[in-house]
């Protein structure tokens, strides 16, 4: 995406988070399409000309909205201290709980994304950028487990994470956005459940507790 503007000053960068903001706001509220230009102007507090000396488009707003979800999506799904790093199950449990609660937070932005990608191919790349993410975390902690002798040494860590990947990201939308029944503390543990049996983890004790 091409930006005008280095934008160097205090005044310049709240004016830029601002557009940015309620860019995200009138995406999130009317679906890409929908939203102009004057829109996210009004809801800015800024000029039409303002708007062009940080952004050449709608196109180029939205992809930088775009990218700072995915960012966010990230930053808010690592575990990090909450959960104890000497019990898998209850990392595995952590990361399925903050997971949804990412996807609640950003999950009609990111379905935009997936519009976006079926027509603009850095749209594409983002979604992979995020997945990626995701994905490489879940085989690292995989191939820990393997050596750890607490999981099923034969199974390949990128393919697991990879489609047990999948199964959480396909229950977020069809939870979130297709409106699936379910209360959270029961879906994350549905979830915790499943990914443990499927990598085999033994060990530890929140699986005696949870898989006895």
């Amino acid at each position: 995406m091409i930006v005008k503007s280095s934008v160097p000053t205090s005044r310049g960068r709240r004016t830029r988070a601002a557009l940015l903001q309620a860019g995200r706001e009138a995406f999130e509220e009317h679906g890409y399409d929908a939203v102009r230009i004057d829109d996210v102007c009004g809801r800015a507090r800024v000029s039409h000309g303002t708007f062009y000396t940080y952004f050449d488009s709608k196109e180029a707003l939205f992809g930088e909205v775009a990218a700072a979800v995915v960012g966010e999506m990230f930053a808010a799904s690592v575990v990090g201290a909450a959960a104890d790093p000497d019990d898998p199950y209850a990392r595995i449990e952590a990361a399925n709980r903050l997971y949804l609660r990412a996807w609640a937070a950003n999950s009609r932005l990111v379905r935009m994304v997936e519009q976006a990608a079926t027509s603009e191919e850095r749209f594409g790349r983002l979604l992979l950028e995020l997945r990626e993410v995701f994905v490489r975390r879940g085989a690292e902690g995989l191939k820990r487990l393997q050596e750890q002798g607490l999981a099923d040494p034969e199974l390949d860590p990128r393919l697991t994470a990879v489609m047990l990947g999948g199964m959480v990201e396909h229950f977020a939308h069809v939870w979130l956005d297709l409106g699936e029944q379910a209360d959270e503390q029961v879906a994350v543990d549905h979830l915790t459940r499943l990914w443990a049996r499927a990598i085999g983890l033994t060990g530890t004790s929140g699986w005696r507790e949870e898989g006895a």
